[in-house]
């Protein structure tokens, strides 16, 4: 299965008709830019291409009523003047003769879409539309958006596919109050939406646009708004309102939300709730004006950031998730960013986040206020509410002495020249002796090389499990491997290594990765794995072991935990140390080693490979133990190709001793890898 692109130029017919400083950003250069972009770089010819159709008044009426519908159908035989005094009605809205004609494709394309992923046509897509949808209600346009597309397009999954839980993230920079109004009420669409707030003095200005805003009735805890504020200026000035939509002549610093704080956000509100929740389909709401250099948003994230997040995602619903534009009015920004989310659900790897890791502040204030309101509503966040103990670390003075070197060996790595190549190969599989009982994708190369006899053996020779021939041929085909993965000619692999020489191989594989040319290097053991002993603490490599006998970070570099025993302990293990640790740490390469008596379940050894993919843009090799199944060859091939990763199966709560290991390991680790920290530093309760 592949990726759908749905468009037609009919939507680029309406535009602004006369003078409105305020609307004329929303034009058609928005759907041209973007597409000549897509076809520039042969996204486009790698997409399944569908022509929007136009959504019937029926299916408009999913969501808005007879007499809006019947409006806007009027406003094709309407004069420029009728026109103007009928958009005057609304607030930030612009009407054409052909607006009716373009909105209702923009719905259809939505629908189009959905029906593409839900019928296994494709397994996700995007639809490039206009004129946006999030803000339009029950029977009113708003802030540039006449029908609610991606409204639209829940209720008709609902209707016509029978689906029961359905995942609406808006990530455009305003509030998305009509889908909000649509569905508070509605336990079987989870919206989560973030925003820029300040406080309530930014457009639409709404106190329901806060993060206590939950819900209603029984769709308690299924609104999710992350809303982004800014303190006060320095002289602590009491921002005034701003005019218009966005202002740059606000007394305060701009908001300026970048790559930490989106990933930040998935990793501690949106994604422990959606894995709860369990989506059968996600749809995005995707506004671009929450990217770097748009003039609504005036936000920093860069564009590869937006490919990070729809890999995030992509391990939810089974992969079906289905993207809609919304917002984005900086035509370079806007064009870049739609490429980054098509290349991302194409299965390419995403390119590295550059710059260190650091949420905000005020962003960390925003998601502690989001988790505490929804807290009471999920059992994955009441899971992660207690607050890492600080006295911790009173007793670890050696902890601390190593902490401030291991600092300036970080600090100084971050800003040395990053390992990007574009791999002609995705994904390879090295095996033992070929087997073509495996169903593994088509275009997975099965790699037969292997390194040359003199250079196996120079590596083999200090560890005595690598003696035997079988060892010492394993570890041939891992080291021809990982080169192709450092010299850029393969992204990602798998390699089978036999369970006596595991720890060996892995060993080797370290430290001819950090010779080879990895600035940074993370290893992620998982089973009877000990880190190798003569292994310096310098900054180039992180080791974290899941599956130890308990808690400890030894150093900064030193990780280990427990392997928890639910899926609820599993996911927080997952979301709120390993990628955490996985984004600070910022690695070159990712070494996932499955070792003997792993203990994992396919599923979630999939999900692990899946989600490192991100931080390392794609260069990610797994080591499996020959002892584990031929099957969890496949599905790590799988997911590093692209492919979603199976479900784990339903949610159960993480155990208190679980619960415990992450709270000690936060409590050491939080002041150094920012990425844990969920609250300000000096914040309120809670903070950590």
């Amino acid at each position: 299965m592949g990726t759908a692109l749905v468009y037609h130029e009919d939507m680029t017919a309406a535009r602004l008709l006369w003078d409105d400083p305020e609307c004329e950003i929303e034009c058609p250069e928005r759907l041209t830019t973007a597409l000549e972009r897509l076809q520039q770089r042969g996204l486009e010819q790698r997409c399944l291409q569908l022509a929007a159709r136009e959504a019937s008044e029926a299916e408009l009426g999913l969501v808005h009523s007879p007499e809006y519908v019947a409006l806007v159908r009027g406003t094709q035989a309407l004069g420029t003047g009728e026109l103007q005094t009928l958009s005057g009605q609304y607030d930030a809205v612009y009407f054409h003769p052909s607006t009716f004609h373009c909105a209702r494709l923009a719905v259809g394309a939505a629908l189009q879409l959905v029906d593409a992923v839900l019928a296994g046509a494709v397994r996700n897509g995007l639809a490039l539309v206009r004129p946006p949808g999030h803000h339009s209600q029950r029977a009113a346009a708003n802030g540039f958006c006449v029908f609610n597309n991606v409204a639209i397009a829940a209720r008709h999954a609902q209707r016509q596919h029978g689906l029961h839980r359905i995942l609406i993230v808006d990530w455009d920079v305003h509030h998305g109050q009509g889908i909000q109004y649509i569905f508070e009420d509605d336990p079987s669409v989870l919206y989560f939406s973030w925003h820029r707030y300040e406080h309530g003095r930014f457009w639409p200005y709404l106190r329901e646009s806060d993060a206590d805003a939950v819900g209603q009735g029984p769709g308690l805890g299924f609104t999710v708004n992350l809303p982004w504020n800014q303190s006060p200026g320095p002289r602590g000035e009491d921002p005034a309102v701003l005019p218009g939509r966005a202002s740059t002549d606000a007394p305060w610093p701009q908001v300026g939300m970048g790559n930490a704080d989106y990933v930040a956000a998935f990793l501690h509100v949106l994604l422990p709730v959606a894995f709860e929740f369990n989506p059968e389909l996600v749809l995005v709401s995707a506004g671009f004006d929450s990217a770097i250099g748009d003039p609504e948003g005036q936000m920093q994230a860069t564009p590869e950031c937006f490919a990070h997040l729809t890999q995030l995602l992509q391990v939810l619903a089974g992969g079906r998730v289905c993207a809609v534009l919304e917002g984005g009015y900086h035509l370079e920004s806007l064009s870049q960013s739609v490429c980054m989310m098509v290349q991302a659900l194409l299965g390419d790897p995403a390119p590295p986040l550059s710059g260190p890791m650091v949420p905000h502040g005020s962003a960390l204030e925003s998601i502690q206020s989001v988790r505490v309101a929804q807290a009471p509503h999920w059992m994955s966040l009441q899971q992660q509410e207690g607050r890492p103990s600080s006295l911790l670390l009173t007793g670890r003075p050696e902890f601390k002495a190593a902490a401030t070197q291991d600092v300036a060996a970080l600090s100084s790595l971050l800003d040395q020249p990053r390992l990007n190549p574009t791999p002609p190969v995705r994904t390879a599989v090295a095996l033992a002796a070929p087997d073509a009982a495996l169903a593994l994708p088509s275009d997975v190369l099965c790699e037969e090389g292997s390194a040359p006899q003199e250079e196996t053996q120079a590596w083999a020779r200090p560890h005595e499990a690598l003696a035997q021939d079988r060892a010492l041929t394993a570890l041939g085909k891992v080291l021809y491997l990982l080169d192709r993965i450092l010299d850029g000619q393969v992204s990602s692999g798998v390699a089978v290594t036999p369970a006596c020489a595991a720890a060996a191989t892995l060993d080797v594989a370290i430290r001819c990765g950090l010779s080879h040319g990895a600035q940074r290097l993370l290893c992620l053991a998982v089973g009877q794995l000990d880190r190798p002993p003569d292994l310096t603490d310098d900054g180039r490599n992180l080791w974290l072991n899941i599956g130890g006998k308990e808690a400890a970070a030894l150093s900064m570099f030193h990780v280990s935990v427990p392997l928890p025993g639910t899926t609820g302990g599993f996911l927080s293990c997952v979301l709120a140390l390993v990628l955490p640790l996985a984004y600070s740490f910022q690695p070159d390469l990712v070494l996932v080693a499955l070792g003997p008596a792993h203990g994992l379940r396919d599923p979630q050894a999939a999900l692990l490979a899946a989600l490192l993919r991100g931080p390392a843009g794609g260069r990610v090799l797994a080591l499996v133990d020959e002892e584990s199944t031929p099957q969890l060859v496949v599905v790590l091939a799988r997911v590093l190709h692209g492919e979603a990763a199976p479900s784990l199966g339903p949610f159960s709560m993480a155990s208190p001793e679980d619960v415990q290991a992450l709270m000690q390991l936060r409590g050491q680790l939080e002041p150094r890898w920012k990425m844990l920290q969920v609250a300000s530093e000096a914040g309120g309760p809670g903070s950590g």
